[in-house]
């Protein structure tokens, strides 16, 4: 029984993989691993980078826990069972009228998975996704069935709880009515984008942009929140199928396969992709906005700073990467995001910019990640927990106000270490 994640950048052979199909059986899989002397880790849809979901030894494959558990109409507040994947809520929330408030661009975790490990999106205003939870149902290290609400004092540790805390089982977010957005995507120079930044992320709901390494160009994304019975002008189907399947994955797939072999051509490989960048204006329902398929296999790290100063560390990525000669075929990512009261979040306490850093699977190892992660560090960054990093318990203390708090209410939820993993042995301590 061996387990790979989708990145290709963690693997695992479990002792014994269980599908629980409802909350008791979790519980019974805690109490039983507990009496074999296992740890349990929960696992999703293996998105991702970093080792948080390995199991060494019991896995509990949450692809039997789904669905719609609840719409509570006065609140707007929907129950979902925690392996719910992201790509499913859109019509389990349709006949609802109601949508999440925001979305990263893909979608293909688990609720639970995206929640757990700080998965956001972008804009100024929006928290990212454990923002969200206003309750939830997890199993702690004893096999005993927690539920906590919105004035519950555990709910910002629980709503980002890395798997350390137990097993979530429900999980209650606080939705909105479903709307469209009007999504603007222009290449743009690069330096027109950073000396605007300021500007854009205040005028704009959301807004984010990528940059090919070695070009002058931002490939921006504006998109702006309409009511859901506003008029509609969808990408056509041809249009989609070219830019997102056709360029963006199958294009893009052989390219940076090509560079892979040949990293002298990457310069040349990308300045092309600057002038292939999409130019398009479409409104549609916001999933269809939000996420994006993505079939080309990557690594990622992603860390956050403080908001104000993501220009200046873009500018500083950019020159490390000229200076150092990589050759760096996938564009880095820059986004915002509010900030939240969620005690391990990325944007605790601080509106935050993210700079996601990746590299084409099959590139052969350097120190790229290395050294950009010792620039973000130097900035104050905060790694993101599902993504590729170095950071441990000992420095990673330091960067969140209640680090300290949330030990203390690991000891008391699983005292016995049941949820433990190397990864969180590492960020977390034994």
């Amino acid at each position: 029984m061996s387990w790979r994640n989708w990145g290709r950048t963690e693997s695992a052979q479990p002792v014994r993989v269980l599908r629980p199909a409802t909350e008791a059986h979790v519980a019974t899989a805690i109490e039983q691993a507990a009496a074999d002397g296992l740890p349990v880790k929960a696992v999703g849809s293996g998105h991702s980078f970093s080792g948080i979901a390995v199991a060494p030894g019991v896995q509990l494959d949450l692809s039997g826990l789904t669905g719609l558990v609840g719409v509570d109409h006065a609140t707007d507040r929907v129950t979902l069972r925690a392996g719910t994947p992201l790509h499913a809520v859109p019509a389990l929330l349709a006949p609802h009228g109601l949508a999440m408030p925001n979305l990263g661009d893909i979608d293909q975790q688990t609720i639970s998975g995206a929640v757990s490990t700080g998965t956001h999106g972008t804009g100024l205003t929006f928290g990212g996704l454990a923002t969200q939870v206003v309750g939830a149902r997890f199993v702690d290290g004893w096999g005993e069935v927690h539920v906590v609400d919105a004035s519950h004092k555990w709910l910002p540790a629980v709503a980002l709880g890395l798997g350390a805390l137990g097993v979530l089982t429900e999980l209650t977010l606080q939705c909105v009515p479903a709307f469209q957005l009007q999504a603007v995507e222009r290449p743009e120079p690069l330096e027109q984008v950073l000396d605007s930044w300021a500007e854009r992320i205040r005028a704009h709901d959301h807004v984010e942009f990528y940059w090919f390494p070695h070009t002058a160009t931002a490939l921006t994304k504006t998109n702006t929140r309409l009511p859901l019975g506003a008029p509609t002008r969808p990408l056509p189907g041809w249009r989609r199928r070219l830019d997102d399947d056709l360029l963006a994955n199958g294009l893009f797939e052989l390219t940076c396969r090509a560079c892979s072999r040949l990293p002298g051509l990457t310069p040349t490989v990308n300045r092309a992709a600057e002038r292939l960048t999409g130019n398009r204006t479409f409104t549609d329902v916001a999933t269809a906005v939000f996420t994006t398929r993505r079939s080309v296999r990557f690594r990622e790290m992603e860390y956050a700073v403080p908001a104000g100063i993501l220009p200046q560390v873009a500018r500083e990525v950019g020159a490390l990467i000229e200076r150092r000669r990589w050759r760096v075929s996938f564009p880095l990512e820059f986004r915002v995001a509010a900030a939240d009261d969620r005690w391990l979040s990325t944007a605790h306490e601080r509106d935050s910019g993210y700079v996601a850093v990746h590299r084409y699977w099959r590139d052969a190892e350097d120190d790229y990640l290395t050294e950009v992660e010792a620039l973000l560090r130097d900035h104050d960054g905060r790694p993101h927990w599902g993504k590729l990093h170095t950071r441990t318990a000992a420095d990673l203390a330091g960067a969140y106000p209640r680090f300290a708090d949330f030990l203390v209410l690991r000891d008391e939820l699983d005292p016995d270490r049941r949820f433990a993993n190397p990864y969180l042995e590492r960020v977390l301590g034994a």
